[in-house]
């Protein structure tokens, strides 16, 4: 591999700006192409941030073909993080995927094989994994200070806080609230308790406020899902309590809590907190530790951790430094295809209106 690595971008709207701003302040990478199904939009995209000598398309597959480029960062839509990360990787690219994974368990198994048989790194894109407090949670969790643990509860909540764009628009986002804030609330309590499998999820959702003109001035485009709600069953006999809204009447849907059979562990976020609704993108406004001492019931506060850096410029760096150095992907989809499975059961549990049971097959 040259001393630079070549990079292309798949899907040249609003996240890929965040890629290529990381990209861009890295010296050991070069963005060579970018692809967009719209046309001049790949052109303009990459203009704007000064390559102006590398190619655009207006297709995946003719970026694909080039046997030039070592990796890519899948930022299109949604419906289409499967198919391009797919052809990516059977033209022999590293991928670097944007969350959620995908829409359905199928397409995320597809992707796994895909990987698997190209034996490139398919990795993808939750940066709260790289906040400080974030993984002081998890090795809280992996320290057995908590015993058994049996129950999480996770929430993520904006009062007012639908996006615009392809955000509303099902044909392209496929979910909302779920896929936009759900997935990274899934990936921080799963990944905190060390990804137990999912075994039964019972969901409900709903889009009182999108479609209702008096809280939603695009209510006309409104197509997905602005509040979701899932009870799930997860190996080792534990509880997954979720809730995830982008407009309510309430503050706050719930803190971050994990119960353990020696105590507990709680999560607070700052409010309002307009951008993620909840601690799920590492601003924790208090962490509390909650156990007996000489018999008697205490809180112990915890102390907060700096995070020094762009957890989003942390997240590609560490793509890219698994891939110069032939390492693995630092977000599995062994990990990922739990939460894509969730999220898979969650849309049609609230379709079907009855719990449903996840059955993943060997990849």
């Amino acid at each position: 591999m040259a001393d630079k690595l070549r990079i292309g971008i798949i899907g040249t709207g609003g996240i890929a700006g965040a890629h290529a701003s990381a990209y861009k302040s890295f010296d050991d990478v070069e963005v060579v192409a970018g692809a967009d199904i719209i046309p001049g939009k790949a052109r303009a995209f990459l203009d704007r941030f000064g390559w102006t000598d590398a190619a655009a398309y207006e297709d995946t597959e003719s970026l694909c073909m080039r046997d030039d480029i070592d990796a890519v960062s899948v930022c299109t839509y949604n419906t289409q993080h499967a198919v391009c990360t797919i052809a990516a990787l059977e033209s022999g690219k590293h991928v670097l995927c944007e969350k959620p994974m995908c829409v359905t368990l199928d397409e995320g198994i597809a992707m796994m094989r895909a990987e698997k048989k190209s034996g490139k790194i398919l990795t993808i894109g939750f940066q709260p994994r790289y906040n400080n407090n974030c993984r002081k949670i998890k090795r809280i969790v992996e320290s057995g200070e908590l015993g058994k643990v049996y129950y999480v509860q996770i929430g993520g909540s904006r009062r007012r806080g639908i996006p615009g764009s392809t955000f509303i628009d099902g044909s392209k986002a496929a979910f909302g609230a779920i896929g936009d804030l759900g997935c990274y609330s899934l990936d921080l309590s799963l990944n905190s308790i060390g990804y137990p499998k999912p075994l039964t999820v019972s969901a409900y959702t709903s889009d009182y406020f999108g479609k209702n003109p008096k809280y939603y001035s695009e209510a006309e485009r409104f197509s997905v899902d602005d509040f979701s709600a899932a009870f799930i069953r997860l190996e080792g006999d534990i509880i997954l309590d979720y809730r995830m809204a982008w407009a309510m009447h309430m503050d706050i849907c719930s803190d971050f809590v994990i119960l353990g059979t020696d105590a507990g562990l709680k999560a607070t976020a700052p409010t309002p907190n307009p951008l993620w609704g909840s601690i799920i993108g590492g601003e924790i406004a208090g962490l509390y530790l909650m156990h007996d001492k000489c018999g008697d019931p205490v809180t112990t506060p915890l102390r907060l951790e700096n995070t020094s850096g762009n957890i989003f410029t942390m997240k590609v760096r560490d793509f890219v430094d698994q891939v110069k150095k032939g390492g693995s992907a630092p977000i599995p989809t062994s990990q990922i295809i739990y939460n894509q499975a969730i999220i898979d059961a969650m849309v049609r549990s609230a379709k079907e209106k009855c719990e449903i049971k996840i059955k993943i097959p060997k990849i």
